[in-house]
């Protein structure tokens, strides 16, 4: 009784009045911070002049995103799933035109020129692509379990990445990676998030020390593990401990060289041919081919950054991981600034529109990717908690939407925005702080920009739109 009650409800009085306001103060954040980046009070008020700012032009997004909002409320729910492939491959073509007529601004062709104002496909990729991936694995006949199935997944998020990545804008294709947590509750396997996981901390390691060092951190790692796997008795162990603790010295001795790896090398070749004929031969085989493995990537992970990489991303990648190389005055710049214009705010912060590092424009991008600094010299540390309080608390009202839903196309697609949702927001404000590197990403719905704040209004008027009908299904 109470279900026909309510589907005898209007969409509108069905909407989800939590996750709209949530979405609303964002906004609204993101205008003030805006206006505060552009402020200037010794300039006249000039209605034109002001609609050609990135004030005015932003309230000119916020007004379209009402507009769109209210296209989707009078649009039928069903026609999201129905059509779903339709708009994935609408944005894929998007992506190709982007390649041949786009604009470029900052070295990456991702952009249309349309009267004046620059959209930027990928943001409305980005919801087509929740739309299909939603849609292909809540078909009946799809199991993630199943290899097929699973390539034919992979594949819709690989094929926008990689155009993405044509551009080049790597900072948007990353946001496709998220699409894996859903894949991973869908059924995915753990080891190859474990392995990609090990892969990236590799990488990482061969970037901050020498891949000699990694490699022979990598082969006592092994030892250890074939030395606690091994079948030995006490005397045994003991001695092959200590012949291990030997090893170490020499290492030591030898300050890590090649000759150490010399005697790494012929160690683990003894330790190894010792445990295989005492019957630990499948931990040997797996531990010594991954130390192969590990030791290859991390000298291609070397060659890749000193030989593939272009001197710029060489660069974002050394603020990131060894700041003490780069220019204060060029590449580390912009995060120095930032660092600095989120400290001076203090506790409480300089009040709206006393942020002088904000006026002066010591952060550039300040109003798109390093928004977040406005925030912080500004309204300070309560006001960035505050902000991303607001966050954890919309990703974790779209998690108990996707839970409610009946419909599993409803429930994939509430977990696909709440990713893209996360992506976002962890990694403009960890870049910001200086935990990630720069990427380019932009503040949802607080950052400048029509395309992010439309491309994340659509995503989040769908949601609401169907958790409004759940009781439909």
């Amino acid at each position: 009784m109470q279900f026909s009650n309510l589907d005898n409800k209007s969409g509108t009085q069905r909407i989800d009045w939590v996750t709209f306001s949530m979405v609303v103060s964002l906004i609204a954040i993101g205008w003030m911070m805006i206006y505060a980046v552009g402020y200037n009070e010794e300039a006249k008020l000039d209605l034109p002049a002001f609609m050609k700012s990135t004030t005015g032009k932003q309230a000119i997004f916020v007004f379209a995103s009402i507009i769109l909002y209210g296209i989707v409320m009078v649009t039928d729910w069903k026609f999201w799933r129905v059509f779903a492939y339709a708009i994935y491959g609408v944005g894929i073509l998007l992506l190709l035109a982007v390649l041949v007529i786009g604009t470029k601004v900052n070295g990456a062709r991702a952009w249309f020129s349309i009267g004046g104002f620059l959209l930027q496909p990928v943001e409305f990729v980005k919801f087509g692509t929740c739309l299909a991936i939603s849609s292909y694995i809540s078909s009946y006949s799809v199991n993630l379990k199943n290899n097929i199935n699973k390539i034919y997944a992979v594949g819709l998020v690989i094929f926008p990445f990689l155009l993405i990545n044509l551009q080049p804008d790597f900072g948007s294709s990353l946001v496709f990676i998220s699409f894996f947590i859903l894949f991973y509750r869908e059924g995915f396997a753990e080891t190859p998030y474990l392995l990609a996981l090990l892969c990236v901390a590799l990488f990482i390691f061969s970037l901050i020390f020498e891949p000699l060092f990694v490699v022979l951190v990598l082969s006592n790692i092994a030892s250890f593990i074939v030395l606690y796997n091994i079948k030995a008795n006490t005397v045994q162990k003991f001695l092959l401990f200590a012949a291990l603790i030997v090893s170490q010295y020499l290492l030591i001795q030898y300050n890590y060289s090649y000759y150490a790896l010399a005697i790494t090398i012929l160690y683990n070749l003894i330790l190894g041919a010792y445990a295989y004929f005492r019957g630990v031969r499948r931990i040997v085989s797996i531990v010594y081919i991954g130390l192969v493995i590990g030791s290859f990537l991390s000298y291609s992970s070397n060659f890749v950054f000193n030989n593939v990489l272009e001197p710029h991303q060489q660069d974002r990648i050394n603020v990131w991981l060894q700041p003490e190389k780069c220019d204060p005055r060029g590449s580390l710049y912009n995060l120095l600034q930032a660092k600095m214009a989120i400290g001076s705010g203090g506790l409480i912060g300089k009040g709206f529109l006393q942020g002088n590092m904000t006026k002066l424009n010591y952060v550039p991008e300040q109003n798109t990717d390093f928004i977040f600094c406005t925030i912080g010299e500004e309204h300070g540390f309560l006001g960035t908690m505050a902000v991303i309080v607001l966050y954890v608390a919309l990703l974790l009202r779209i998690q108990f939407l996707a839970e409610r839903q009946r419909s599993n196309f409803s429930k994939n697609y509430a977990y696909g925005l709440m990713g893209i949702l996360f992506f976002h927001f962890f990694f403009n404000i960890g870049m910001t702080m200086g935990l990630l590197p720069v990427v380019g990403i932009p503040l949802p719905f607080i950052s400048y920009g029509g395309s992010s704040l439309l491309g994340f209004t659509l995503l989040i008027s769908v949601l609401l739109k169907l958790d409004s009908f759940r009781y439909n299904v």
